[in-house]
């Protein structure tokens, strides 16, 4: 699979030469500190490339044409250190097509009571001149992420990696192919959408290819193949029989094993990076793709159910943007199942037919064969487990008709303490914030779907900054939710989006 690019975030510096050589040299060189103790950190998931002081019209509207032509600069980080007249960043900004943070801070932490005169004043003014700045960005309308704090300090040295993942994720999206197997399960609403308007949005690209054209890939599959995955499965995962034959039980897991390594192909060959299936059209396979779905998904693919690319775009923005992060907790497809209401234990089983990822488990993987009444193929392969405890987000991306909205929802997963011998898939057990009963009405109001894209490992603000960046609507359900203040927020964002 395609992994993403050698991504480098560059540093551009703002001043001007009012106060002399002497003056740019000692930016210059504050600059180089800050740039070098950054990559030190520890903290920054991609590096950070220093750039000269830019000082008039052409230095900056030549970095910024340099940095939309460099395949490998991610995004641009803008900080200025003395006052730099903003009408100079007019026409570099408004050329400028990748993203963008403005960091507001200073070279020095504090104010040296005993030393300080003019000359230091006029060196160090980022809260003079981050203002200038500031403002021809906002007159300007362009989307950029502000982050105020001291440089060295480890909280804002986060919230500029957490802004790095979520470039990558703007980055990416517009490399995103999605392979549709067959078409959108019939009658169903949410799992619908323009496509066109997707690709003008966010850059995916949503083929479609009729189910045999996949399922003779998976035919021609060789046996040694097969074999030699389903070794590898049976030395990775727990084998329940459930009381099956186990000569019985390895042919179904050998299916799976050959529509992993069929589907992964097909994937490979064209390109594609994410991947949705429809029970409803399964010509030329034995069995509704599960395990072999699931293992795809852990390697990084997108996945949707019932035709849903939308979900399936969004699981492989998740998938990269948490690529780097080490001990991650995991990001899945996933859907909401059933309710839990009695008073204090309130709660939504979170599962799905087959395919939820086993990079959210908590503990060890087992396989099981069991039947499923959709579909009408022999009973299929899945893993199962249960997911990790912990906080997280789910998140809905949906088509209005006239514009997209991403719905983003805190939830915390809880232990799933109780055993449930007779659920033959995995799953996990979530409280959306701020309640189950608010969450649950927001979610509703605001046209959420019942498929979630699904991370133990990105902030709420991460994805509404993608959506911002994207130009969509972003709803926020959360601590601070309330029912009457968020109908006010979707009737305005009617006439803000239309």
């Amino acid at each position: 699979m395609r992994k993403s690019k050698n991504y480098k975030f560059w540093f551009a510096t703002g001043s001007q030469s009012l106060y002399g050589d002497e003056a740019l040299k000692e930016v210059a060189l504050h600059t180089r500190i800050m740039v070098d103790g950054l990559n030190k950190s520890g903290i920054l998931p991609f590096e950070v490339v220093w750039k000269p002081t830019l000082i008039d019209n052409a230095s900056i509207r030549r970095t910024f044409h340099e940095a939309n032509m460099d395949e490998e600069c991610a995004g641009v980080i803008t900080w200025m250190h003395t006052f730099s007249p903003a009408k100079s960043w007019i026409l570099g900004l408004q050329e400028y097509r990748k993203p963008l943070l403005h960091l507001h801070t200073q070279f020095n932490k504090e104010i040296p009571y005993e030393t300080i005169d003019m000359d230091f004043m006029n060196l160090n003014q980022s809260a003079h001149g981050d203002r200038e700045y500031g403002h021809i960005v906002s007159r300007m309308g362009i989307e950029r992420k502000i982050v105020v704090g001291y440089w060295e300090d480890q909280e804002v040295q986060e919230r500029i990696a957490d802004w790095m993942r979520t470039a990558i994720g703007i980055m990416e999206s517009s490399h995103i192919r999605i392979l549709r197997v067959g078409d959108n399960m019939r009658n169903v609403a949410v799992t619908e959408g323009d496509k066109v308007e997707a690709q003008i949005k966010f850059g995916w690209e949503i083929d479609a290819y009729n189910v045999t054209d996949i399922a003779e890939y998976v035919q021609q599959v060789s046996k040694g193949e097969v074999d030699a995955l389903v070794e590898e499965y049976y030395n990775k995962y727990d084998i329940i029989l459930d009381g099956r034959d186990s000569e019985e039980f390895r042919r179904h897991v050998a299916v799976q094993a050959q529509i992993e390594l069929g589907f992964e192909k097909f994937l490979v060959e064209k390109d594609y990076h994410a991947i949705v299936t429809n029970f409803e059209m399964l010509s030329g396979l034995q069995q509704l793709p599960g395990h072999a779905i699931q293992r795809l998904m852990e390697k990084g693919y997108g996945f949707g159910a019932e035709g849903d690319w939308k979900t399936a775009a969004m699981v492989r923005l998740m998938k990269i943007m948490t690529q780097d992060i080490a001990n991650k907790k995991g990001s899945s497809f996933m859907e909401d199942y059933t309710y839990h209401l009695t008073p204090g234990e309130e709660g939504i089983l979170q599962a799905h037919m087959l395919e939820v990822c086993p990079s959210i488990a908590d503990g060890p993987i087992g396989i099981r064969v069991c039947p499923l009444s959709m579909g009408n193929r022999e009973d299929p392969a899945r893993l199962v487990f249960t997911s990790k405890p912990g906080k997280a987000i789910a998140t809905s991306l949906i088509d209005l008709g006239n514009r997209f909205r991403l719905i983003i929802n805190e939830v915390e997963c809880l232990p799933q303490n109780i055993p449930m011998p007779k659920l033959p898939v995995a799953s996990a057990f979530w409280r959306p914030q701020p309640n189950l009963k608010t969450g649950a009405e927001a979610w509703i109001l605001a046209g959420g779907a019942h498929h979630t894209a699904f991370s133990y490992d990105l902030k709420a603000d991460q994805m509404g900054d993608w959506a911002a960046a994207m130009g969509i609507e972003a709803i926020y359900i959360d601590q601070d939710t309330s029912i009457r203040n968020l109908k006010k927020e979707l009737l305005w964002n009617s006439v803000a989006y239309r």
